[in-house]
């Protein structure tokens, strides 16, 4: 195996990330390190900063040095040889708030797969889900930074509440973490790519002047999300596929974005007059609806994508 370069994480409610809030999102404490990386290579194991496979002559600040016979690490790749680690190595940086005994660790945020072969997105390897890696990092004592918010359909206003009390390794009386990072294991950008979103708490605390709320952990469900569990069915679903596949003599992926917008267009044209009854004149984000739907159909039938 030969290094591999992480992704670049994107500012949420950027065009790069557009979307990742749809369908189920894992929310991260994001620490003030130094990129790095770990995977086996033959009877060995190799380690990398953000740019580049580490040697003695770069070892980012000490990073290859106290981990090259990290035993953990060690017993971990022979077992998962097929696997890649990538983490934050703690060492003071931007923000001296972590406690005394966090600092120079080698903290796990993504296990990944390699891929065969690179995808046309540029893509070289597969994430493993918090749920796949987890277990195995509690199996070996691997350091790693823990999920501190699940959402289905999150928001802004529901990634903001957990900057508040975000202390993951934050000495007492310090205040709150570095920000928080985004992660949907289901999502890929509008060039194809697995992307990650952040929020920065000095960022945020530059564009807001009020005080942060309560660190609330549930998202309002909005009326976009009513109208797509109720009126976006498996059913519904099924029969414009089947029409698309009767009309066309067959299914190919190049009909996918047909399949989307039929869709949507089907329930609205149909639903609307009924779901504006029931759900009493509701305010409706038609954007919203839409990229809603369109992780309902990816959920329907995922053999398709």
């Amino acid at each position: 195996m030969e290094f591999k370069k992480y992704q670049h994480i994107e500012r949420f409610g950027t065009m790069k990330v557009e979307g990742i809030e749809f369908g189920t999102c894992y929310v991260f404490p994001k620490i003030d390190g130094t990129n790095g990386s770990a995977w086996p290579d033959g009877d060995g194991i190799r380690y990398g900063s953000r740019n580049r496979e580490l040697t003695g002559d770069f070892d980012n600040s000490g990073f290859l040095a106290e981990n090259i016979t990290n035993q953990a690490i060690c017993e971990f790749f022979m077992m998962h040889p097929n696997l890649r680690l990538f983490g934050e190595w703690l060492i003071p940086h931007s923000l001296k708030i972590y406690r005394e005994d966090a600092w120079r660790k080698f903290y796990v945020f993504d296990v990944v797969r390699d891929l065969p072969k690179e995808l046309p997105s540029g893509e070289k390897f597969e994430y493993l889900t918090y749920e796949e890696y987890q277990p195995l990092m509690e199996e070996f004592t691997i350091d790693y930074i823990p999920c501190i918010a699940k959402y289905n359909n999150g928001n802004y206003e529901a990634f903001l509440s957990c900057l508040k009390g975000n202390n993951f390794l934050v000495e007492d009386g310090k205040g709150d973490g570095e920000g928080i990072v985004i992660k949907n294991y289901a999502y890929k950008n509008k060039y194809g790519r697995t992307t990650w979103a952040k929020i920065v708490t000095s960022e945020f605390k530059e564009k807001h002047e009020k005080t942060m709320g309560p660190a609330e952990k549930s998202a309002r469900i909005a009326a976009e999300e009513h109208i797509v569990e109720k009126y976006c069915t498996a059913a519904l679903v099924e029969k414009v596929y089947s029409k698309i596949v009767a009309e066309c003599e067959g299914w190919s992926s190049k009909f996918i974005p047909r399949l989307l917008n039929t869709v949507y267009y089907e329930l609205v044209t149909e639903e609307c007059w009924n779901f504006i009854k029931e759900y009493k004149n509701p305010i409706v984000n038609f954007k919203r609806l839409l990229q809603l739907i369109i992780v309902k159909i990816k959920q329907t039938k995922p053999e398709l994508f």
